[in-house]
């Protein structure tokens, strides 16, 4: 029973809840992360109740999806290894526990918006299509991965209803494209690497030099939206600097006097992006982005460094 526990968690994919942690993003930026109005719940506990409910809806998912792709992973040299595929999960057990997840869904948000209501049902129907349909067309399977991001940044948002930079959506939506090529660019290496035909019909559509083109598109467009919404960002601190150092402040020439503090935090995300791609193609770990981000330790210290960062300008 303890094995078949485990199993279980395994087909869950906890490493995946990390992506859930995009609910946060709205919250973060927008300088209400601890924020409550009078009598009512803090923000960021109705957040992490939403992230707690999108790792319910995903794991449900991740077990849809190896259901639906069980006899094609048996085939994959590392996919093989799943609970399902191995047959270490027994097919019924993986079914109720679909149901059950998906009962949990809907009664824990019954309490929350109807907008967010709408954010999880378009997620739960945008990921069977990509199980059954979008992950067989190339294009369609990337921007599939991207709006399944943008779903879940927006779900954080609408759930304590906070207004949005459209620059901070261009970034994420770049973001989470720039991943996605990654994580086929790597795919497709450790195939061709293991003389493995292609699952996916899509792999066969994205030529080495395609993917290559997508990269580079993907990875400017993440440093450069980001650079155009932390350089249209105003924050506080330059309030404090005025309140509190005075002297200090005025001291410093004209260069160095802005309000758009948030941009100090872009070396980090260029840093990032360019460790990223290292790791892509010199090292072909981009298939799973959740792994690369808990084992690197240069790209966690610089995601830790750059959160910090932000978390000063904005909150100091």
């Amino acid at each position: 029973m303890e094995n078949l526990s485990l199993h279980l968690l395994r087909s869950f994919r906890p490493k995946q809840w990390l992506k859930n942690l995009a609910l946060y993003a709205a919250l973060v930026f927008s300088g209400f992360f601890f924020y409550q109005a009078d009598g009512q719940t803090p923000y960021v506990i109705t957040v992490s109740f939403a992230f707690i409910i999108f790792c319910l809806l995903t794991s449900s998912i991740y077990l849809i999806n190896d259901l639906i792709d069980i006899e094609s992973d048996r085939k994959h040299p590392f996919k093989k290894n799943r609970p399902l595929a191995s047959g270490k999960l027994p097919v019924p057990i993986a079914v109720f526990s679909v149901v059950t997840l998906l009962a949990l869904v809907f009664f824990l948000s019954l309490s929350l918006p109807i907008f967010f209501k709408i954010l999880i049902l378009a997620y739960f129907v945008l990921q069977l299509l990509y199980s059954t349909r979008l992950k067989q067309y190339a294009i369609f399977d990337i921007i599939a991965i991207a709006l399944g991001f943008l779903i879940r940044v927006y779900a954080g948002a609408v759930v304590v209803d906070l207004h949005m930079n459209v620059w901070f959506l261009l970034t994420v939506v770049s973001v989470s494209l720039f991943m996605a090529v990654g994580k086929r660019q790597s795919e497709r290496t450790l195939l061709s690497n293991n003389h493995v035909e292609f699952a996916r019909k899509s792999l066969d559509k994205y030529s080495q030099r395609l993917l290559d083109q997508y990269t580079a598109m993907f990875a400017t467009s993440t440093w450069l939206t980001y650079a155009i919404f932390t350089f249209q960002s105003y924050t506080g601190s330059v309030n404090l600097l005025y309140e509190k150092f005075p002297t200090l402040y005025f001291v410093l020439p004209k260069t160095l006097q802005s309000q758009k503090l948030l941009m100090l935090t872009l070396p980090f995300v260029i840093v990032g992006v360019m460790r990223y791609l290292q790791l892509v193609y010199e090292e072909n770990k981009g298939e799973a982005p959740e792994d690369i981000l808990l084992k690197d330790r240069t790209l966690l210290t610089t995601v830790f460094l750059w959160f910090v960062a932000v978390i000063f300008v904005i909150y100091a």
